[in-house]
C-alpha cells in the first residue's frame, strides 16, 4: 500500500521509520512530539537528541526508535507560519524532502508521518496537506515500493483541505435523498396519479425506475454464454490503447507493483472495487467508461453507497488524482482507493 491516510496516534504506528515534528533544538514538546518521546522512553530519546545537538529548519535527522514500534525516528523541523511571505512553503517542502532523503538513506520500507507544521506552528491545513501530498507523490515516483502513511488525529484535519468539499457534501446529500426508499415510493405515487382526478392508475415506468425486473433464466444463460473480455484483459487493452507503461499505471493508481503483476498474469483476476476504481482513475477514464470497466468485474457504482457517490462526484468533474479522492474518502470514513 504505497500511500495511505490513517487516523491514529503516531507513536502507536508500526513502520520502519516514524517522523517527529521537531523543533530546531530537538527538545521534547507537546502533541505528537511529546507522544513519541514518551513512547520511545523519554530519557533515552532525550539523550539521543542532545547528542545530535540540533537540526536547522527544513532539515531532518535520525535517532533510534527505542521502545517505539519502529526502527528509527526521523526528526523533521518544519517552518512556523508567518503569513506565507517568509518562504514557508519552500521550507516545508525542503523539510519533507529531507525526511524522504533520510528514509531512502536508511533503506526503510515504510514511513509514517504527521502533517508537519500544521499544529502549533500554525501552517494552514489545506496548504500543509497540499505540500505533503505533492512531496509524498514525488518520493513515491522514485520509490514506489515504500509504504508512505500520513497519520492524523482527526478526520477533520484532512477534511479541511479536501478539494470541492462544500460541493461534495451537497452532492452526497442530494444522492441520499434521491435514493431514499421513501422518496422512491413517493415518486411512484406521483407518477401513478392522473393529472385530472388525482386517482392512482397503473404506471409500470415508476416501478421500473425503483427496481429493475429480474432477467429470466434463459436470458441470463444466454448472456453468460457470450461474456466479453475479463476485467484484466480489458484493463491491459486500455493501457496499450493509451500508450502507457505498467509502472505509470500502478503508480498513478497508488497500487503496489506486486499487486499489478498479479492482475497482469491472471486473466480471471477479480479486483476489489477500490482497486478497480483506482485503475480507472489512473487511466483517466470518464464516469461512463469507469462504469463499463467495473462491469467487467461484476462491479457497479450505486447511489446507495457513500464510497460510490464520492467516486462519482470526482469522476464527473474530471478529477483523476487518487490522492485527492482518497482525502475525501478518508474524511467520510470510507475505504481508500488503491493503497494496496
Amino acid at each position: 500500500m504505497p500511500f495511505s491516510i490513517v487516523r491514529n496516534d503516531i507513536s502507536r504506528m508500526g513502520a520502519d521509520a516514524l517522523v517527529n515534528a521537531a523543533n530546531e533544538r530537538l527538545a521534547p514538546g507537546g502533541g505528537a512530539c511529546g507522544a513519541l518521546y514518551a513512547a520511545a522512553g523519554f530519557d533515552r530519546m532525550l539523550e539521543a537528541c542532545r547528542a545530535i545537538g540540533g537540526c536547522p529548519m527544513g532539515g531532518a535527522v535520525t535517532t533510534p526508535g527505542f521502545d517505539l514500534p519502529c526502527r528509527w525516528v526521523v526528526h523533521a523541523v518544519g517552518p512556523v507560519w508567518g503569513g506565507g511571505g517568509h518562504g514557508e512553503e519552500a521550507l516545508l517542502r525542503r523539510c519533507y524532502q529531507s525526511v524522504f532523503a533520510e528514509v531512502e538513506r536508511l533503506g526503510a520500507e515504510s514511513v509514517a508521518f504527521p502533517l508537519i507544521s500544521a499544529g502549533i506552528y500554525g501552517y494552514p491545513v489545506a496548504e500543509a496537506l497540499e505540500v505533503a501530498r505533492e512531496e509524498a507523490a514525488a518520493f513515491l515516483d522514485r520509490r514506489p515500493d515504500v509504504d508512505v502513511t500520513l497519520v492524523v488525529f482527526s478526520r477533520d484535519v484532512v477534511a479541511a483541505g479536501v478539494a470541492l468539499m462544500g460541493e461534495l457534501r451537497e452532492f452526497i446529500g442530494d444522492a441520499y435523498v434521491e435514493e431514499s426508499p421513501f422518496m422512491c415510493d413517493r415518486r411512484a405515487e406521483l407518477d401513478m396519479a392522473t393529472p385530472m382526478t388525482g386517482r392512482s392508475v397503473p404506471a409500470p415506468r415508476a416501478v421500473a425506475r425503483c427496481a429493475a425486473a429480474p432477467e429470466s433464466k434463459d436470458e441470463l444463460v444466454e448472456r453468460l454464454a457470450h461474456l466479453d473480455a475479463s476485467f484484466s484483459q480489458a484493463l491491459l487493452a486500455l493501457i496499450d490503447e493509451r500508450g502507457l507503461t505498467d509502472a505509470e499505471v500502478y503508480k498513478r493508481a497508488n497500487l503496489s507493483r506486486q499487486l499489478f503483476s498479479k492482475i497482469r498474469s491472471r486473466a480471471d483476476y477479480r479486483p476489489s472495487k477500490p482497486t478497480a476504481v483506482a485503475l480507472a482513475m489512473a487511466l483517466g477514464l470518464s464516469l461512463g467508461e469507469t462504469r463499463a470497466l467495473l462491469a467487467r468485474a461484476g462491479l457497479a457504482l450505486s447511489r446507495s453507497s457513500r464510497f460510490d457517490v464520492i467516486v462519482e462526484f470526482y469522476l464527473a468533474r474530471g478529477v483523476h488524482d487518487v490522492m485527492t479522492v482518497n482525502e475525501a474518502l478518508f474524511s467520510f470514513d470510507q475505504p481508500l482507493i488503491g493503497s494496496s
